[in-house]
């Protein structure tokens, strides 16, 4: 007899844990909100169809890619690839050749813009240390403190270092895990697949990516799915355990750790999340009268406010629409939208003095986008200290910042834990 399971949340780690049990579970998927994605979907503004914050994949992304497979969706068709370009405009730039690693990289570095001999021969040095010591540092530090000890200067932190750091940990890098950047490096740039550090720019908006597929898929394979349907009590004392008075096998929480934690009501599981910071991502939608001419589909800034462009005609064709990128809380924080938007398009008129009018505006700012990726971070198991309850979300994926990637490894990890814990249990009732 297949067991029933509830799972509350429908973002990427809910839609991740739902794919995977539908073949071997009855699952009722419940979700608060009107559409499913979580942080990762799309939003209608001013008549258009956009995202609630941009985000990009990357070659290494295997489970994001593979679900993305398994519910139908071509990555080659909705997602844009290219190797790895790192182009600020007003800074340093690199475009790596599709060779394994660090071919690609070595490549890279001799023919980097806005280094001078001695940076690159300083950022090659530590990202060989990194690969000889397995991309493990030993006791964890501040990103910052750890790169400074490493000798690299001022140029490197500016132009390189801290715009990566903002990227991928979203943690400013005087608090950022050193750790964690380097298991981001190991499976993007150290990866031996030549295609690990690609990057994977959507083409679509982020429900068409995936979470449109995953819900149409999911209903076709049994699959209750219930959007706007806020869970109001869990019982985890009944046996079983039951979500609004209705019994379940197992419950799986896929929300985020702030609403986990009052779902889950587990003293010690709220007694480590209290401990949690969480960091803002601002994007900033401009549409200009006319094409935007930027040098790269996503264009960095490293003297701005604005710290990477995307050119969204060029990836979805949304004629004169650029997303501006901010990670994480900095000087930006204080300003307002007019203040923010008067502010990014003059820096952008700087570097692109024929920039049309601009038309439009709109702002999205998720204030608690993604935990914080400090130092020696600890993390939840995914198993909870009650019978059939089960985490899953990007803040429990241990080796990755909060990620898509994260998302899915975790809502694949709950699935798989659940179905095991179930045939053992029914192995030894028979």
């Amino acid at each position: 007899m297949k067991p029933r399971v509830a799972i509350i949340g429908a973002g990427w780690a809910g839609l991740a844990a739902a794919i995977t049990l539908a073949p071997a579970a009855n699952v009722v998927l419940f979700e608060a909100g009107k559409a499913a994605g979580g942080r990762a979907r799309r939003v209608g503004l001013g008549g258009m169809a956009l995202d609630n914050g941009q985000h990009i994949l990357i070659g290494a992304y295997r489970e994001c890619l593979r679900l993305m497979r398994g519910v139908g969706v071509d990555p080659a068709r909705v997602l844009a690839s290219q190797p790895l370009c790192w182009h600020q405009i007003d800074g340093v730039q690199m475009q790596c050749p599709a060779l394994p690693a660090p071919l690609h990289l070595l490549f890279g570095l001799l023919g980097a813009k806005g280094l001078c001999w001695r940076d690159k021969l300083a950022l090659a040095r530590v990202l060989t240390q990194l690969r000889v010591r397995r991309w493990q540092i030993g006791h964890d530090v501040a990103a910052l403190s750890w790169l400074l000890q490493q000798g690299q200067s001022a140029a490197l932190l500016s132009g390189f270092w801290t715009p990566l750091i903002l990227a991928t940990l979203n943690t400013p890098p005087a608090q950022a895990s050193m750790q964690l950047l380097a298991n981001v490096l190991r499976d993007s740039l150290g990866a031996a697949q030549a295609d690990a550090s690609r990057l994977l720019l959507p083409k679509v908006d982020l429900s068409a990516l995936f979470v449109d597929p995953a819900l149409q898929w999911l209903a076709a394979n049994g699959v209750d799915v219930c959007l706007g349907q806020r869970v109001t009590a869990v019982d985890w004392q009944a046996s079983p355990p039951q979500v609004d008075g209705a019994a379940f096998d197992a419950v799986l929480v896929a929300t985020a750790p702030y609403h986990a934690a009052s779902i889950v009501n587990d003293e010690k599981l709220s007694g480590l999340l209290k401990a949690w910071q969480y960091q803002p991502i601002t994007t900033l939608y401009l549409h200009f009268e006319g094409r935007v001419a930027l040098p790269q589909t996503m264009t960095g800034v490293q003297h701005g406010v604005g710290q990477w462009w995307f050119d969204r005609e060029a990836l979805s064709g949304e004629a004169g629409l650029v997303s501006v990128v901010i990670s994480a809380e900095g000087r930006h924080s204080a300003l307002t939208r007019a203040q923010l938007t008067e502010r990014v398009v003059a820096e952008m008129r700087q570097q692109l003095p024929d920039l049309p009018p601009l038309r439009q505006s709109w702002l999205i700012t998720e204030q608690r986008a993604t935990f914080a990726a400090n130092v020696g971070l600890s993390r939840p198991a995914i198993r909870l200290n009650v019978k059939s309850g089960y985490l899953a979300g990007d803040w429990l994926c241990a080796d990755y910042p909060a990620t898509l990637e994260g998302a899915a490894r975790s809502g694949i990890a709950a699935a798989r834990a659940l179905m095991q814990d179930w045939k053992q249990e029914h192995d030894a009732n028979v």
